[in-house]
């Protein structure tokens, strides 16, 4: 039977990563000490890595394919293919933002002000390529670890990854600019495209995901509505394109059913109920596929 070689991200995106795939339609689980999850799909053969090497796992044919952030496959300048791009992280569905930071009492006001200065950062090429295009030369070390604790004493400045800035306030840090915006994406090697079944799998398993993704973001309602209101209810309903709309076995009811998004059901529902909706269920999608 052949095999697909997955590649997923080790670490902080790790738990969120299972949680999709669950969605997804597959169920992969670990021991916490594990590099090779299990997975419900004899198709595929499932490994941990770094969000840092995966791009350079898949350019190099190690793995087939796998998930890992734009600013790696940046940072590394992998030959790669990114086959979808799926918008979630570790704690928000944000994007990840990598940002240049300086300490509150720093007097850097811009990028200008870094001229000759320090910056700390894991994010060490796409740091001298910002540089470089802002025309400014500074020093970049790379930072092991608690780089947000390096300002002002040990760098002047730090490139360094957040999603809600949290952090970054903990440690008296002010954000000066965003350096890059970054999303996961998977992605695939360009000799597994080569091969018609592998293309197949990863072209799947893509759809699925993106269609998990996009269900994150959406609800579903099912209400009974009379005859009478039908066109009031249906009037007010916002859906992905129309409706459904049955009729129940009296003849003077009918069953109607929608996808909306779940940021607007709050205000959706007590509507509904006014214009004369009943017996309403609001309901979790696990894949919303166009």
């Amino acid at each position: 039977m052949p095999t697909l070689k997955l590649g997923l991200p080790k670490g902080s995106l790790e738990k969120s990563t299972y949680e999709l795939f669950n969605k997804a339609g597959f169920n992969i689980s670990s021991a916490s000490r594990s590099y090779f999850p299990s997975v419900d799909d004899d198709e595929l053969e499932v490994v941990l890595f770094r969000p840092q090497e995966m791009a350079r796992y898949v350019e190099d044919g190690v793995i087939d394919c796998g998930l890992t952030g734009k600013d790696w496959i940046e940072e590394n300048g992998s030959k790669i293919v990114e086959v979808a791009e799926l918008a979630y992280s570790k704690q928000t569905r944000n994007p990840i933002r990598w940002v240049l930071a300086v300490h509150n009492d720093s007097p850097i006001k811009s990028v200008k002000g870094l001229q000759g200065k320090t910056i700390a950062t894991e994010l060490m090429n796409v740091t001298k390529n910002y540089l470089k295009k802002h025309k400014i030369k500074a020093q970049v070390e790379f930072s092991w670890g608690a780089t947000e604790v390096k300002p002002p004493k040990l760098a002047d400045a730090i490139v360094e990854a957040t999603e809600t800035g949290s952090s970054l306030r903990a440690n008296n840090l002010r954000i000066v600019d965003t350096v890059l915006t970054s999303t996961t994406r998977f992605i695939a090697s360009k000799e597994s495209l080569k091969n018609s079944w592998k293309k197949k799998k990863i072209e799947n398993i893509a759809l699925l995901l993106s269609s998990a993704i996009l269900a994150r973001e959406k609800v579903g309602l099912k209400m009974n509505v009379s005859s009478k209101d039908l066109k009031k209810v249906i009037k007010i309903l916002p859906a992905l394109k129309k409706p459904t709309v049955m009729p129940l076995s009296d003849g003077k009811w009918f069953d109607v059913d929608t996808i909306i998004d779940e940021k607007v059901v709050r205000v959706l529902i007590p509507e509904l109920k006014k214009a004369g909706a009943s017996g309403i269920i609001e309901y979790p999608l696990n894949k919303v596929i166009y």
